[in-house]
């Protein structure tokens, strides 16, 4: 289980790499490639390949409505903005979908309850998006006030959310990760 866990986690700072470093110079594929593989990869291995893969379908989703709604607003401006500037871009998407499969492996302890999982996402959300725009210039912030209090709250409800949709999907009893 610990190769497991270091694998997830190595693999999973290699996808958010090449997520921000790609978009930096203005290209979406390197993010997009690397989180459907690493997606892929994550779902190869999962005791619950279909319950993940819903997982992810819903974090793209979350993905969507708070990248997409703070890119619309103006209040964060993303390189590599592809379909569109008004859009949440292709390779944070892709980031959402491969955050989502690390769950059960890397935080299970706080998929528990939502308010843990809701604490980590508004501190750790905020957090990655700046590391994303003072590392790698792969997000501006336009609006620095309004995008990180929406992002620090837009990230506490994702993940609460994703925690209990992790936790209410039927699983195997004795093989899982989260308890």
């Amino acid at each position: 289980m610990k190769r497991r866990i270091w694998a997830t986690a190595i693999g999973y700072q290699a996808v958010w790499l090449c997520a921000v470093a790609g978009a930096g110079r203005g290209l979406a594929w390197p993010g997009v490639t690397a989180g459907a593989l690493f997606v892929a990869a994550m779902l190869a291995v999962a005791s619950r390949p279909a319950q993940e893969a819903m997982l992810a379908a819903a974090a793209i989703g979350a993905g969507a409505l708070l990248d997409g709604g703070l890119a619309a607003s103006g209040w964060l401006r993303y390189a590599a903005a592809w379909p569109a500037p008004a859009f949440a871009p292709a390779w944070i998407l892709a980031l959402w979908a491969a955050f989502a499969t690390t769950l059960p492996v890397l935080l299970p302890a706080w998929l528990r309850a939502p308010l843990p999982a809701a604490l980590l996402g508004a501190i750790g959300g905020p957090l990655a998006y700046l590391g994303a725009a003072r590392g790698f210039g792969a997000v501006e912030f336009v609006a620095p006030g309004p995008a990180l209090v929406t992002l620090a709250l837009g990230w506490a409800v994702a993940l609460a959310a994703l925690a209990m949709l992790a936790r209410s999907t039927p699983r195997p009893a004795a093989t899982e990760t989260i308890r």
